[in-house]
């Protein structure tokens, strides 16, 4: 089990990483994680619902991601609420104080172990990851998801800490030392992620943190930027915003409040003539070859705040000027002519106009929709994979659809090669997709077809490679099977 010391350290990377470590030498892991916060969120092959690191994980450990990786889901819908989602679907929206102290931690609970035991019965070695800090001992008696699951399995635990963000002798020697005597004998290893420069002039540190806390250091895993892996946490993104830059089709993906599922658009930062980048510069924005406005967990807040800071006009702007703007799910519902919440599923906002973009029009409701999809895009050859999540039907008034699925419907609407949305995430997945973009952009690619399936297993086989130089591997099997 991997836990942090505190959020962003990297814990869920590390648990991908020895996804395939163990995979690689001969095991079947499986990852879990009982409780999540996060936009980032996936369909599994049954259609139910998990966050997007458990997801990535089980790409590692090269088996279908399911529910019972990620049983219990928070989908912020605002700062003070969050949509509940259990065993994959959800059971409704709470604020956070009602959720930590009027939900019956106990049943939560059971329900995460049910399902860890359910993988626990079909793989081997079970990889869990913590959240946030370990040491929150306000929250102590409401975990669900840190050291209760330690304790309830026995694991191994590793506790993970980020050299790189400064105080990493204070955070570990706080961390162990605000655990019960219980939780603390669980502790078998310190890993310290994140390093940048010498990693010998660490050795004496190592040893002083080992003094100190009396818990091994069992790895440190150097600071890299040349291996590139699905990120859960929307921290990313400050590290992708920017601006146009002249030579390359400048993609301005639109940074909304509530934004989901961000990592609909990696596929774009690796294709050479592409300059992706987020915003909430107006500027910016009108200056873009290609507008995307992404999904969100609350599109008529998104869509209003888009108006009353400037970018709305801006979006329409850059259209109006010969720009491509293409909307993915909250995005696609933003640019039709009108969004209604008959049920008052986002708010107490009963109709709201749109941008104008697209002749459809949107009907928000309490039943989700959450599926993989095989699809062909407009009238191009070959079969396209993405998945679906969203919660509302759409109404095409005019145009055509983007996209047929498998099952014999259709998705999305096509006005113009300039003009579109659809609700399948992970679509610019899809190389015929990102031709297309190129080509309303009057760009060709000089790269062969993008294989991205191909390219995520080469980063997973980096990551493992990576860990493995830098973590005593023979020590972890050893207290991962007790043998200390």
């Amino acid at each position: 089990m991997f836990v942090g010391t505190g959020s962003d350290v990297g814990k869920s990377i590390i648990n991908a990483g020895f996804c395939r470590i163990f995979k690689q030498d001969g095991y079947s892991p499986a990852p879990f994680k009982a409780q999540n916060m996060s936009l980032n969120s996936f369909a599994g092959i049954d259609g139910l619902e998990l966050g997007r690191a458990q997801a990535v994980q089980a790409e590692a450990c090269g088996i279908e991601p399911c529910s019972e990786m990620n049983p219990i889901l928070l989908k912020p819908t605002s700062h003070q609420n969050a949509q509940v989602v259990l065993n994959g679907k959800p059971i409704g929206n709470q604020s956070a104080k009602a959720y930590f102290l009027g939900t019956d931690r106990d049943a939560l609970f059971a329900e995460a172990m049910k399902a860890y035991h359910k993988l626990e019965s079909q793989y081997n070695p079970m990889v869990i990851e913590g959240a946030g800090s370990i040491s929150e001992i306000n929250l102590r008696e409401k975990d669900i998801t840190n050291m209760r699951v330690g304790l309830a399995v026995n694991a191994a635990v590793i506790l993970v800490a980020d050299i790189d963000r400064g105080g990493v002798f204070g955070s570990v020697y706080g961390t162990l030392e605000l655990l019960p005597p219980e939780e603390r004998t669980l502790i078998k290893g310190i890993l310290i992620n994140k390093f940048r420069g010498d990693i010998d002039l660490f050795t004496e540190g190592r040893k002083m943190l080992e003094q100190l806390t009396g818990v091994p250091v069992v790895g440190v895993v150097p600071y890299f930027r040349d291996i590139h892996i699905d990120d859960e946490d929307s921290v990313v993104i400050d590290h992708k915003s920017g601006k146009t830059k002249d030579g390359l089709v400048n993609v301005a993906v639109v940074l909304l409040r509530r934004m989901s599922n961000f990592t609909d658009f990696n596929v774009l930062e690796r294709i050479p003539e592409i300059n992706l980048f987020y915003t909430a510069n107006p500027e910016e924005i009108e200056k873009a070859d290609v507008v995307v406005i992404p999904g969100s967990k609350n599109t008529m807040a998104d869509l209003e705040h888009l108006r009353k800071t400037g970018l709305a006009k801006a979006i329409l702007n850059s259209h109006e000027k010969g720009s491509a703007v293409f909307g993915i799910c909250g995005g696609y519902q933003m640019m039709g002519r009108e969004i209604h919440d008959p049920e008052n599923v986002e708010g107490t906002v009963n109709s709201m106009p749109g941008l104008g973009l697209l002749p459809v029009v949107t009907t928000l409701t309490s039943e989700k929709r959450t599926v993989q999809s095989e699809f062909t895009f407009r009238d191009e050859p070959g079969i396209c994979k993405g998945y679906e999540i969203h919660m509302g039907q759409t109404v095409v008034q005019e145009g055509v659809a983007l996209a047929q699925l498998s099952d014999s419907t259709s998705d999305g609407c096509f006005l113009n090669e300039k003009t579109w949305g659809t609700y399948l995430h992970g679509i610019f997945d899809n190389w015929v997709v990102v031709q297309s973009i190129l080509k309303s952009c009057g760009k060709e690619t000089t790269m062969q077809e993008f294989n991205y399936p191909e390219y995520k297993n080469e980063q997973y086989n980096k990551l493992a490679d990576h860990i493995r130089e830098s973590c005593d591997l023979e020590y972890i099997y050893r207290v991962m099977k007790g043998i200390e």
